[in-house]
């Protein structure tokens, strides 16, 4: 049996425009988007995916879902049959246990405590005043569902008393373990605010405390879980996610209470970061219903540079947006509160580009009345420049001549967009043409057994441990899953996979062309014999035909 966890990690990867896409092509039709209904005959468009209920509906038929549902009816396929294919596809591990006792039934408890910090800051003056005094109604405390975690004895009795167990309170990051081995309640003390899945349920805490010490942090997250990875999540997210496909565009800020005061002035496309600049692996849900981002950070040092890697990162899915930083010492919740929003809204509107503030960040570090200074300011704007695509590189040509005051010559531009991610060739650590066939397959494991027939490990250079894990389906390998998670690697279509299959193998036999000539331990009829197999087999492959892997032992 699959756990239920991996489903739900599964469908948190899934965009519903994404995976109907796949088999359909959609056309954008407001905050929705529609289609010719594949599964009946029609003339004019019934069928409707909404990217904000990550749900399908045919007005025609009547059949609707979920990406799962939608991949079971096109193709034919049983629940369990359906998650495999699309764990398969968006590399996703999924687990399987004979216990049905999963963390997502435990979790339930989540929804019990909150009720619990809920009633426990109404009975708190000091934290209700609090909130009040930084400008936030009831009716916002109410639908963020804010409360206050009292002193840990009564958090521990409260859990007691609803007979939760020691190792379920630590596996869901409510309780913790002291140096001296004593357990905790992890909130004490602070208002909480509950983070939720997009999906809606309770996965996890945000705390902050009333007064600053010195001694704790003034914010806190639950820990890392199963069922809680703040690299994934977005405050907020669940009650933004309906405004954010309407309107076209995301706002994420730094702070909870940020997300609750624009929310409170009507910015209900408002998100926050969970307390860790923005990652690779939130960009899927950013990207939910392809909105303008706008980036809105801190104007401290922290803030600037996490706005910068922000940037880099968005930049570089080549998404829609910019950067706004705000004065130091000022953030949204104190505008908000000011009565300021139309200073707000006109920041909102006048963000700066992504690429333009990526590199004004740069060229900001160097002092550009030194010659060596000003050159280390373009090498380093180039080597970001560089993991753009082409056009967009010359676009930001004189862009970047006039931040230098240099001539546009010196700006070159490069042919391709370059990963980020990949090691520079001359360390010989990655082949990214292996790495595609790698992910193409763990993608799509039905293309293996016939793949097999003609590639060989000996034909990988490079990653002959990795193609050695995907044959012996270790695929919770940590090499594995990072080549799962890659986005910026390719998963080819069947004639694609071949296609470099075959400039694999016309490398392989190349090599062995190479070798043949320094072989001292064969006669010369057998270097010439060896010689016309393997160039016969090179021709073949250069006419567009699948050759069986053959293996020159003596080589």
């Amino acid at each position: 049996m699959i756990e239920q966890e991996s489903i739900e990690q599964l469908k948190a990867r899934l965009d519903i425009v994404d995976v109907v896409s796949r088999y359909i092509e959609l056309k954008k039709a407001g905050a929705n988007y529609k289609a010719n209904c594949p599964f009946h005959d029609e003339k004019s468009p019934s069928f409707t995916v909404s990217p904000a209920k990550q749900l399908f509906k045919c007005f025609g038929c009547g059949i609707g879902g979920d990406s799962i549902k939608f991949v079971m009816e096109y193709e034919n396929l049983t629940y369990p049959e359906a998650i495999e294919k699309l764990a398969s596809e968006y590399g996703v591990t999924l687990k399987r246990t004979q216990n049905s006792d999963s963390i997502y039934q435990k979790a339930s408890i989540l929804e019990e405590l909150n009720n619990f910090f809920k009633k426990e800051l109404q009975n708190n003056p000091e934290a209700k005043h609090y909130l009040l005094n930084r400008g936030v109604y009831e009716s916002s405390i109410e639908k963020f569902e804010i409360g206050f975690a009292p002193a840990s004895y009564k958090s521990l009795d409260f859990l007691r008393n609803r007979g939760v167990k020691l190792s379920e309170g630590l596996e869901l990051g409510i309780l913790a373990k002291g140096d001296d081995g004593r357990v905790y309640a992890r909130f004490s003390n602070r208002i909480t605010f509950p983070i939720f899945s997009p999906s809606g349920k309770i996965v996890g805490f945000g705390g902050r405390i009333l007064t600053q010490r010195n001694d704790i942090g003034k914010y806190i997250n639950s820990p890392q879980s199963r069922i809680f990875d703040k690299s994934t999540l977005l405050f907020g997210y669940h009650k933004a996610k309906d405004s954010i496909m309407k309107k076209g565009r995301i706002i994420i800020v730094e702070g909870n209470l940020d997300v609750v005061m624009l929310h409170q002035a009507g910015w209900r496309n408002a998100v926050a970061t969970l307390g860790t600049a923005l990652t690779e692996k939130v960009v899927p849900l950013i990207k939910r219903g392809d909105p303008e981002v706008i980036v809105a950070y801190d104007g401290d040092s922290a803030g600037k540079e996490a706005a910068f890697k922000a940037a880099k990162l968005l930049s570089q899915k080549e998404m829609r947006g910019g950067v706004v930083i705000f004065d130091e010492g000022m953030d949204p919740a104190d505008m908000v509160k000011e009565g300021r929003e139309d200073e707000l809204k006109a920041k909102f509107n006048a963000s700066k580009p992504f690429i333009e503030y990526a590199l004004e960040f740069i060229v900001s570090k160097f002092d550009l009345n030194d010659a060596l200074q000003k050159q280390k300011a373009l090498n380093e704007s180039l080597k970001y420049l560089h993991t753009l695509a082409p056009l967009i590189q010359d676009e930001y040509r004189d862009f970047l001549a006039i931040l230098l005051d240099i001539s546009t010559s010196h700006i070159k531009i490069s042919s391709t967009k370059s990963s980020r991610l990949s090691k520079p060739i001359v360390q010989n650590q990655e082949d990214i043409a292996e790495l595609n066939i790698i992910k193409t397959l763990l993608a799509k494991p039905q293309f293996l057994d016939e793949v097999l027939e003609y590639l060989s490990i000996d034909v990988f250079k490079t990653h002959k441990r990795e193609f050695e894990l995907l044959i012996g389906d270790e695929t919770e390998d940590s090499a594995i899953i990072g080549i799962m998670v890659r986005e910026d690697l390719k998963e080819y279509d069947k004639e694609e996979l071949f296609e470099q299959i075959r400039f694999m193998l016309r490398r392989h036999y190349a090599s062995l062309m190479d070798k043949l000539r320094f072989k001292k331990d064969l006669t010369l009829e057998q270097k010439s014999f060896y010689s016309r197999k393997i160039q016969d087999i090179i021709g073949r492959l250069k006419r567009g035909e699948m050759v069986r892997y053959e293996v020159f032992s003596t080589l």
